[in-house]
Formats: structure tokens, C-alpha cells, sequence
């Protein structure tokens, strides 16, 4: 096996990445790098979906529990950690795996993205963050209807962030904009396949493992160490829902309803974006013969 090459796993939520992951390191000799933009906070386990340490198997991972849920963390930021730790990873002779759903991330690794500075606009975040997301979205199909195509219409945060870019560069730079070069090292992508209707129900199944697991205490307990309401809405997914139902607004059940269905539209997302990067191998998750097959093929040649 050459010392320049690296896995990635990836595919929408709930469509079983983790686990094949790290099935794959045992047998490939390999240590995970996640790229989910929600798994880097610490205490956001059950919300998040986090992998636990029985799941984990004795594989190391990293870029989980990295910082306090508060804190922002940018792609810019994922991309230096995480090719700091393939380096190291590829260093010691062993394979590494990059493993999640957030696309950004991985593509910005996979193509070594160099990706623009753009300094916070605190005098326009402040305006900004007055004004409801359905009011930003317009502003941000305004300034760069490109952009506009692909953001979560509903994220007040990922709006904001995407009006200052354009604000400062004249549009949010597209990937092949951003001055891409040639990664360091080979990469074979692996998309986890998974029919539409199946993940549906697999995110329904999980979600309701999620609420008895107590994903709204983990989300009250992080409020009194001071995650605020707001960061939860920016945050996203159920967690826009957990501060309706602590103060009453909606019931038990039209927070579940409400909170499958945004992770339902979320992994319709995943997979439009995956979908534009025609380098990403597709497989059925039971099909470990074939994907065993094409790696054993990538780490051979």
C-alpha cells in the first residue's frame, strides 16, 4: 500500500457510514477523520448522532469533541485540522478514512481547496441578524443567486455568512473558483446508495431512538452551561424545534414531526450535493464484497 492515499465514506444521514467505516479500518488497517459539522461540538452527542465508544471498536477518531458548541466553526478551519491529521495518520503507515454527510467539508479536503479569507462584518452581521431567514434568503438570491441554489433557505447563520462573503468577494466563490490545486494524496470516494423511501424511514426509526435516548435533556443541560436558543436555531435540524418545546409552543409530537422532516429534507440535500461530484463511486451498504473489492484495487495500484 502506498502512503498517499486515503478512503472517504460518505452519504446522507442515517444511511450507515459509521459503521461501515470503521468495519473498513479494522480491515484496512485505518484511523477516522469525521466530517460532520455537528460532531464537532462537545455535550451534542445524542443530537448529533455522534458515534459512541462501543460503536467505535477501538478505532481511533478524530475531529469529534473539538470545541463547545457556542463557538463557530468554519470549513477554512476543518480543512487545516483534518489534513494536519491525514498527514500524521499517512506518517505512521496506517490508512486514513474520511468519514460524514457535510459535503463542504470533504470536497474542500478531497480537491485541497484554498479557501478565501473573509474577516467577520460585525456592523452587518448586527443589521443582519434583525432581519427573519425568509427576508435574508431573498438578500442572498439578490447578491448571488448561485449561492442561493444550494444553502439551507431556513439557517439564519449559513445565510448571514454566505451575504458577508458576497458582500466582501462580489459572490461566494464556487469550488472551482476557490484556486484549487492537486491534493497531496490519491483519493477513492465511496458513496453509501440508499433508496429514498428506505432513508425516509431509517431517519424516522432513529430520530425516535434519538428522543428516548433524551436528546431534549442533552439540549437542556447544554442551555444551562449557556447555549443559547438562538445558537440552537443556527445549529439546526431538531435542535430549531427543542426551543419551541421548552417554552410550550409546540407539543411532544409536532417537535418529532417537525424535527424528522427537517432531517428528511437535510439528507435530500446531502444527496443533491453528492450528486454533482461525479468521482464518488456509489454502492449499496450490504454490498461489502464490492467495495472491499474496488479499495483492495485503489491500495494495490
Amino acid at each position: 500500500m502506498q502512503n498517499n492515499k486515503i478512503i472517504v465514506i460518505l452519504g446522507p444521514t442515517a444511511s450507515g457510514k459509521s459503521d461501515l467505516a470503521v468495519t473498513l479500518a479494522q480491515k484496512y488497517n485505518g484511523e477516522i477523520i469525521s466530517a460532520d459539522s455537528r460532531q464537532v461540538y462537545k455535550g451534542l452527542n445524542i443530537g448529533s448522532g455522534k458515534i459512541t465508544k462501543k460503536e467505535m471498536k477501538n478505532i481511533p477518531h478524530y475531529l469529534l469533541d473539538i470545541l463547545k458548541p457556542q463557538r463557530n466553526f468554519s470549513v477554512g478551519q476543518f480543512k487545516k485540522k483534518a489534513d494536519k491529521i491525514i498527514e500524521d495518520i499517512l506518517k505512521r503507515g496506517k490508512l486514513p478514512i474520511l468519514v460524514g454527510g457535510t459535503g463542504f467539508y470533504i470536497q474542500a479536503v478531497v480537491a485541497g481547496i484554498i479557501l478565501p479569507e473573509v474577516k467577520a462584518n460585525l456592523v452587518l452581521r448586527k443589521d443582519l441578524a434583525l432581519r427573519a431567514p425568509s427576508e435574508l434568503f431573498l438578500m442572498l438570491k439578490r447578491v448571488d443567486p448561485e449561492r442561493a441554489k444550494n444553502i439551507d433557505a431556513k439557517n439564519p447563520r449559513r445565510l448571514i455568512r454566505a451575504i458577508e462573503i458576497a458582500t466582501d468577494l462580489g459572490k461566494v466563490p464556487s469550488l472551482k473558483l476557490l484556486g484549487s490545486h492537486t491534493a497531496n494524496w490519491e483519493v477513492l470516494q465511496i458513496g453509501v446508495k440508499t433508496d429514498q423511501g428506505i432513508l425516509n424511514k431509517r431517519i424516522e426509526k432513529r430520530f425516535y431512538k434519538r428522543v428516548k435516548a433524551g436528546i431534549v435533556k442533552e439540549a437542556e443541560n447544554l442551555h444551562k452551561k449557556g447555549l443559547t436558543y438562538k445558537r440552537m436555531l443556527e445549529i439546526g435540524l431538531a435542535h430549531k424545534y427543542i426551543p419551541l418545546l421548552l417554552k410550550n409552543k409546540i407539543s411532544q409530537q409536532e417537535f418529532i414531526d417537525n424535527s424528522i422532516k427537517e432531517e428528511q429534507k437535510y439528507a435530500k440535500r446531502q444527496r443533491t450535493w453528492f450528486k454533482k461530484d461525479k468521482r464518488i463511486e456509489w454502492f449499496e451498504l450490504g454490498d461489502l464484497k464490492n467495495i472491499n473489492k474496488r479499495i483492495s484495487n485503489f491500495l494495490k495500484n
